[in-house]
């Protein structure tokens, strides 16, 4: 049952654990992220940083451990019911419908996200997609393939994609990666607006100067454990954390 207690985190994961055989990929993993957070997720290559998402998202499931979301315990749900609860995420290799343009790859993730039974007409379907587009800066590649947007746009319609789901918990894996600092400068100033409208963010992320802008609090896997949890600043100092990226 879902409450609405102001005082209840948008997202409890408790006690997450996630196996591959005999490998532990998330072990006991606990943590709380409250409504309107800007939530850094950090971590070596292999940490379980991907793991864990996929575990909120749905992708995976959870053995053992429990996701509540809004209060409301989604453990058991597949990742399409999870959307349309509220959990989107951009992926870092954006995979657009290359035979479709812009706008017609935004409905169709608007469409997986309508409830179904759920009807919505046609002009206000490209209403609300084009909306979108406004707040990624890309209007004017509305009607263009997807082939012809650069990487950074790439990215940004990526973005507009999870956002077309209309998310109450967006999750941003590497939406930087591999562009330029201007380039990041304009996905990350995207990413802190989107967070200005209310939508809770998690990004997961490599760069750290971007993480240490973005986030207000930072949550550090190694091993699939969590090694450190809070502040930026105390996070970037932790002598663990320090160990798990440049070793001992």
């Amino acid at each position: 049952m879902t409450s609405t207690e102001p005082d209840l985190p948008l997202l409890r994961i408790g006690g997450l654990t996630k196996r591959f055989g005999g490998f532990t990929a998330l072990d006991n993993v606990s943590v709380d992220i409250r409504a309107g957070e800007r939530f850094g997720l950090i971590g070596p290559n292999g940490s379980g940083k991907t793991t864990l998402i996929n575990c909120i998202s749905g992708a995976f499931r959870t053995e053992p451990g429990t996701v509540l979301f809004r209060g409301e315990d989604i453990t058991p749900l597949p990742a399409h019911m999870r959307t349309r609860r509220g959990i989107a995420r951009s992926f870092q290799i954006p995979r657009p419908f290359k035979s479709m343009t812009v706008v017609e790859n935004l409905m169709v993730a608007l469409d997986f996200a309508t409830v179904a039974g759920g009807f919505v007409p046609a002009a206000h379907r490209r209403d609300t997609v084009m909306a979108i587009l406004a707040q990624t800066g890309l209007t004017s590649k509305a009607d263009l393939p997807t082939t012809g947007l650069s990487q950074v746009e790439l990215r940004k319609m990526e973005l507009a994609r999870a956002m077309a789901t209309h998310p109450k918990l967006l999750i941003s894996d590497e939406a930087m990666a591999g562009l330029s600092s201007s380039e990041v400068d304009e996905v990350l100033d995207l990413l802190i607006k989107l967070a200005g409208e209310g939508i809770t963010i998690i990004m997961i992320e490599h760069i750290m100067q971007a993480v240490m802008r973005f986030s207000q609090r930072v949550m550090c896997l190694d091993a699939g454990r969590i090694i450190a949890l809070g502040a930026p600043d105390e996070v970037m100092a932790n002598r663990r954390v320090q160990e798990a990226y440049l070793g001992t």
